[in-house]
């Protein structure tokens, strides 16, 4: 499903195009998301400018005059521009019309994304109360994550993937990050030194600076919304190499499942 990196990359493909730009109308041919969209929809954003298009955790956040336009990509969703004239195709659930002849076209094989209007604060809706800090913001640091994890038996990899912990950090990228601090996945979250955790802040930030720079990784339906897929997959160290040579050390990269999530690792290198 689409990660951080990839709504990063989808935020800042649209957002020359939109901001500034007033919505016309909202057509919605299909309600059925993973929640249903509000009726009126077009009728609450039609006229109102969007001021910035941003981002917390995997929400797109439409930020326009008297509110917040919020969109998960769900498992398969994405956000193409383009052309008015251009009719939509199957999957392709929801218009968002601007006065220069743009669409924001969203499309969703599995439904699984969805829309939400907030008029009022966003940080205080249910969906984002409880999230942790920004893996790319100053709020998430070592003493942050040594604090948190004191005591705690879970597995590092499933500490650090815990939207509660730290938001972003998905199944691919917290292998990877993994990998190149050097921790076993296994290792217990109150194992982990201040130092280790040091480490993995900076794997963490690394991995998915790269990922977004390279525009997301593309393993099965995601592409950005210029159409293409993203690149990053080229760069992966342990996830989805099961067998073959680690590229720092030559010994297998072996896979294990963790929390029901496939979980690569160099047994050698982690520890």
């Amino acid at each position: 499903m689409p990660e951080l990196p990839e709504v990063e990359t989808t935020r800042r493909g649209i957002e020359p195009h939109v901001t500034g730009r007033m919505v016309t109308a909202v057509a919605v041919r299909d309600h059925r998301l993973r929640w249903p969209i509000e009726q009126g929809l077009s009728e609450r954003l039609r006229g109102q400018r969007v001021r910035a298009v941003e981002r917390r955790a995997k929400y797109l956040l439409l930020r326009l005059e008297l509110g917040t336009l919020m969109i998960h990509l769900g498992m398969s969703g994405s956000l193409r521009i383009l052309p008015a004239a251009q009719p939509p195709a199957l999957h392709e659930h929801v218009d968002v019309l601007f006065d220069n002849g743009a669409i924001l076209r969203y499309a969703d094989p599995r439904r699984f994304g969805s829309f939400h209007w907030l008029p009022g604060e966003v940080p205080s809706h249910v969906l984002l109360a409880s999230l942790g800090p920004e893996p790319l913001e100053a709020g998430l640091t070592a003493e942050f994550l040594y604090r948190r994890s004191r005591g705690r038996r879970i597995a590092v990899k499933t500490f650090i993937m815990d939207s509660r912990t730290v938001v972003g950090v998905g199944n691919i990228y917290a292998s990877e990050a993994l990998f190149r601090a050097g921790i076993l996945p296994s290792r217990a979250a109150g194992r982990v030194s201040l130092r280790r955790y040091a480490l993995l802040v900076d794997a963490i930030r690394h991995v998915l600076a790269q990922a977004i720079a390279a525009g997301g990784t593309t393993l099965r339906d995601f592409v950005g919304s210029s159409g293409q897929p993203g690149y990053f997959s080229q760069e992966l160290q342990v996830y989805g190499r099961e067998g073959e040579p680690c590229r720092v050390c030559g010994a297998p990269v072996r896979q294990q499942r963790m929390a029901q999530r496939a979980t690569y690792f160099c047994s050698h290198c982690q520890r």
